[in-house]
């Protein structure tokens, strides 16, 4: 029987809940958990134990309290009912004050007793006029929760440029950095707009094949080296993993197209150079091709 279950509630906010009970829950049954000062109803999306997910408890002491009945489901659609109108509320509320922030989304807790609004703004806001005008209309703990813009198309979700559901949104659990070297070593427009999501920050999904090019570029001479051949000196301009070729630019408008074996021994030839890409066994050499 699993003791430890991951729940997902409303914009992606996940947790893990000890079963202590053995409450006999499958993945996607709804739960009734222990918040702060109340209840909270989620989606059980992960089962395990504690020996298995100890890394990830990190002194978590909360409970899964019961499964829900077909009152608490009804009372959970009307906060959803709820929180379409907060929205609004909070809106006119932040245009009345004249503050410089966008509302993104609002969460009711299931038993009511907290409301989160979630917000993006450029820099700090004093929203204290405004968690006293929200207190005073729904009579609940009001919270203020500023997130990035990466954070926003988590709660908000979509569909990314490859028609997929986003990835935030859908499985990723935490956000790790995207750079542009990512962008050149996967042979990608260096133009941001192209390879941007809808938070407009660089595609998370550049991160899944990047320990695959990182690993791959490491049997070609590296970009921008010098190689010497019959035509002169030329720079490595580009690398094509999967047709194995060596773009070499002489100048400004020539440009030659080389093997992978007859670049990595040009450039072992190179007495400037110490470092001598993997070759990989048994592989025959590929023509040069000239354009």
């Amino acid at each position: 029987m699993a003791n430890v279950l991951e729940v997902k509630f409303k914009g992606s906010r996940r947790g893990f809940y000890l079963n202590p009970q053995g409450f006999p829950f499958r993945i996607g049954d709804y739960a009734i958990v222990q918040a702060e000062k109340g209840e909270d109803l989620g989606t059980v999306v992960y089962k395990g134990d504690a020996e298995s997910c100890w890394r990830k408890l990190n002194g978590v002491t909360a409970e899964l309290l019961r499964k829900p009945t077909t009152k608490d489901l009804e009372a959970l659609r009307k906060n959803r009912d709820r929180e379409r109108g907060a929205f609004q509320v909070c809106r006119d509320l932040i245009s009345r004050h004249g503050m410089e922030m966008k509302l993104v989304d609002v969460e009711f807790q299931f038993d009511g007793k907290k409301v989160t609004f979630y917000f993006t703004a450029e820099g700090r806001v004093d929203f204290r006029e405004l968690v006293k005008d929200l207190a005073a209309v729904y009579r609940s703990r009001i919270e203020m929760h500023q997130i990035g813009v990466r954070d926003e198309a988590k709660r908000v979700g979509g569909l990314g440029p490859c028609g997929c559901p986003l990835c935030c949104a859908s499985f990723l659990t935490e956000f790790r950095p995207v750079t542009m070297q990512m962008v050149k070593d996967q042979n990608l427009p260096p133009n941001p707009g192209k390879n941007s999501g809808l938070c407009g920050r660089l595609f998370c999904c550049l991160l899944y094949e990047e320990g695959f090019y990182q690993e791959e570029m490491k049997k070609y001479p590296p970009l921008d080296a010098i190689l010497e051949t019959k035509h002169g000196s030329g720079r490595v301009e580009k690398l094509d993993i999967f047709k194995e070729l060596v773009y070499v630019r002489y100048g400004e408008e020539e440009y030659e197209v080389l093997g992978r074996e007859e670049a990595n021994r040009l450039y072992r030839n190179n007495p400037e150079k110490t470092e001598v890409p993997i070759e990989p066994e048994n592989e025959n050499n590929k023509n040069k091709v000239t354009v």
